[in-house]
């Protein structure tokens, strides 16, 4: 762990020996905490444990996205705790989930009222107007917190910048780990630099007997050497989600988008620019009612083309993001090469996104072991058939050895009927399993159900 140096408060000297360095790390270590929480399963909770930033005075703090599975209902979120870094963790505060933002990618918490959230301090208190981005060579630091069994006691890192990078944010990336996940980031006089990003591993070549080379893909969970820069976070930061679930949510309706090849860009004469082809485009999304069509070649947004963006592999990302700073109604202008190069002018009324599997009725059985969710959107796109032609349910969940199990159920399989009836909607399922579990006669039920375009009758024993 390169430069690391533990500074516990009671290893502290007395404020008048304090160093300036000392001074800044005291100030800014207030403007992080640890947040734990329970992930509630139809049979048991799993506990999450990351870091988080504190955005305001009001208590609002951010946490990972990936903290969470965008699969999971907000509900199944629960029990958030907030602890400060080094102090005991029977110390915690309770708060309460506010939702997800798909633009800054982070969860969004809030501590409760008490002496805790008063000794929180916004990281944007450390913002320096109109200071520049750190260039090559500027020395960073940034803050990690030990584990839970430590009371997630703070650590220092320091080093310099390597390079500077869009990926597709603007993005520092330093010679040596600089902070936690999710962690801020100072230039050397305390300025908020960004905020560490989790994800970024090394490759090497392990050797043995057996093998002359294997690749391995190594990941530091706990640090990073990179960093969002404060540039990219600052103008979002207020981003507050108004529900749970991260509406409203902007919809154009790509299934999907890729960059477009060397040799494709060289004939079409983008050597200056990113373009994106469009692989696919949804039914009855905004998209193709704006005449957006597959194959079509994304040059430009709103009059102004695409960056140029390396790796090719960031250029959907960014996409991503321009559709992510608007809202349904908002109108983008999309320009297309078609055909043999056709220019082409669409503008495209966003609309919001349908239902997802996260906002998905769903209820668990107890005796066959298995939960059932209602098909959405997303379901029928995943399985290729046509929005008119959704029914059934969706198995959301098959406890392990449990008769649905044994049966041959598996998570994601489309359950098309029950007991020989079709099942047109979710209502459907409910009933027809509620009537099964409440005949305590019944000995076993059928389900037909459909994977990967193959159906299957799975005979479910109860007894």
């Amino acid at each position: 762990m390169s430069f690391l140096h533990l500074f516990a408060a009671a290893q502290s000297p007395s404020p008048s020996a304090e160093s300036p360095l000392a001074v800044l790390w005291r100030e800014r270590v207030r403007c992080v905490v640890a947040v734990e929480f329970q992930t509630e399963t139809e049979i048991d909770r799993r506990s999450t444990i990351v870091s988080g930033l504190v955005l305001d005075a009001d208590g609002v703090i951010a946490i990972p996205g990936e903290a969470a599975s965008n699969l999971t209902p907000p509900s199944r979120l629960v029990d958030f705790r907030v602890y400060r870094p080094g102090q005991k963790t029977s110390g915690y505060s309770p708060a309460e989930y506010i939702g997800p933002d798909g633009l800054t990618g982070w969860r969004y918490i809030r501590v409760a009222p008490g002496a805790l959230r008063d000794a929180l301090v916004p990281v944007t208190v450390f913002v320096k107007p109109g200071a520049p981005e750190p260039g090559i060579g500027a020395t960073v630091w940034g803050i990690g917190l030990r584990n839970k069994d430590e009371d997630f006691a703070p650590y220092f890192l320091e080093s310099k910048v390597s390079s500077l990078m869009t990926l597709p944010r603007r993005s520092l990336l330093a010679l040596d780990e600089i902070a936690g996940p999710n962690l801020p980031v100072f230039t050397a006089d305390g300025a908020l630099a960004g905020v560490g990003q989790g994800g970024f591993g090394e490759s090497f070549l392990m050797y043995s007997r057996a093998e002359r080379g294997q690749s391995v893909f190594l990941v530091n969970t706990d640090e990073t050497p990179v960093a969002r820069l404060a540039s990219e976070i600052l103008p979002w930061i207020s981003r507050v989600p108004q529900n749970v679930f991260g509406r409203p949510s902007a919809w154009l309706g790509l299934s999907a988008v890729e960059p477009v090849d060397s040799e494709l860009a060289a004939l079409l004469k983008l050597d200056d620019q990113s373009a994106l082809v469009v692989s696919g485009v949804l039914e009855g999304s905004p998209a193709e009612k704006g005449g957006v069509q597959a194959r079509d070649i994304i040059v430009g947004i709103d009059g102004a083309p695409l960056p140029r963006l390396k790796p090719d592999r960031v250029v959907p990302a960014w996409m991503e993001l321009q559709l992510a700073r608007r809202a349904p109604g908002d109108v983008m202008r999309l320009s297309v090469l078609r055909n043999s190069g056709e220019r082409v002018e669409l503008p495209v009324t966003l609309g919001d996104e349908p239902r997802n599997t996260a906002e998905a009725e769903r209820k668990y059985f107890d005796a066959p072991g298995f939960a059932v969710r209602e098909f959405v959107y997303s379901d029928a796109v995943a399985r290729r058939v046509k929005q008119s032609e959704s029914a059934g349910v969706v198995a959301s969940f098959v406890k392990h050895d449990s008769p649905a199990s044994i049966a041959g159920l598996r998570m994601e399989d489309w359950i098309r009927q029950i007991d020989g009836a079709a099942i047109a909607t979710y209502a459907d399922a409910i009933r027809k399993l509620d009537e099964i579990a409440a005949d305590t006669a019944r000995t076993e039920f059928v389900l037909q159900t459909s994977r990967n375009g193959e159906t299957a009758v799975l005979r479910v024993k109860l007894k």
